[in-house]
């Protein structure tokens, strides 16, 4: 079993909870999701390092969705796997 662990801190515990709030329904027995104070703790396990990552990738996609609806964010977001080009 693979497993990985992503935080997110957040800047108020409301903004935590509201992105959290937003993605729950989305994860239901694929992520396990916790929220602490203003920390949004989650765990992806999968049996294949592709599930995995697409699981991940999924998850990435709600919260930026999540955070843009709340204000959160403006404009695109950074190309951070430098993959604009061939999406």
């Amino acid at each position: 079993m693979i497993t990985l662990d992503l935080r997110i801190q957040y800047d108020d515990e409301r903004t935590a909870k509201a992105i959290f709030d937003s993605i729950a329904p989305d994860n239901e027995g694929y992520i396990t999701t916790e929220l602490k104070g203003c920390l949004l703790v989650m765990k992806i396990a999968s049996s294949s390092a592709g599930t995995l990552r697409n699981t991940a990738d999924d998850l990435m996609a709600c919260i930026k969705a999540a955070e843009e609806a709340s204000g959160l964010v403006s404009g695109p977001a950074p190309d951070l796997d430098c993959d604009t080009f061939f999406e």
